[in-house]
């Protein structure tokens, strides 16, 4: 009887080990599923929010690294626009910065548009796969003249804009700093 007894709480105590071993096995499997379902959320929420990041740098306030423009970027819808809130009038004492006006532009119902507050950037859309704006347009107010335009942000912040007529390698550059 001793040994049936012995034998019987033998096969329970390894009934046990086994059944809880696998219990718990089952809870770290499920624990490990649902922390690794949770990382890959995240991942998931930091490469949208990481995209969404980057397409959203270049909204803020940009001085140009000759210090002599600033321009704000904003986003209307899926467009960034730009427009002008300082630059350096200096080289016409006669027509300082908050009387300046738009006089060179080819429309004369235009020319008395103020300098200050001009939209001089618009059109630019994002494309995340090229990691730039692209498709835009940017006026030039000291010549009264429109050109095509993409920008880019490099790897040490600057803003790059590119200004070009039809084709890109028919353009010019400029950069800008963030200031806020």
């Amino acid at each position: 009887m001793r040994l049936i007894n012995l034998t019987f709480n033998i096969s329970i105590d390894i009934f046990h080990q086994l059944f809880y071993t696998k219990q718990i096995k089952a809870l770290i499997n499920k624990s490990i599923l649902s922390k690794l379902s949770v990382l890959i959320i995240c991942i998931h929420c930091f490469c949208i929010c990481n995209g969404q990041q980057n397409q959203e740098h270049i909204i803020g306030k940009w001085m140009s690294l000759r210090k002599n423009v600033t321009v704000e970027v904003f986003k209307t819808g899926n467009e960034y626009r730009g427009k002008i809130v300082w630059f350096d009038d200096s080289d016409d004492k006669n027509h300082p910065m908050l009387v300046r006006t738009d006089f060179k532009n080819p429309e004369p119902n235009l020319r008395k548009r103020k300098i200050i507050g001009l939209e001089v950037m618009h059109g630019l859309y994002y494309d995340e796969k090229l990691q730039e704006w692209k498709d835009g347009k940017i006026y030039d107010a000291s010549k009264g003249k429109h050109w095509n335009a993409k920008a880019w942000i490099t790897k040490e912040g600057i803003l790059n804009v590119r200004g070009y007529w039809h084709l890109e390698v028919l353009g010019q550059n400029i950069s800008f700093k963030k200031i806020s």
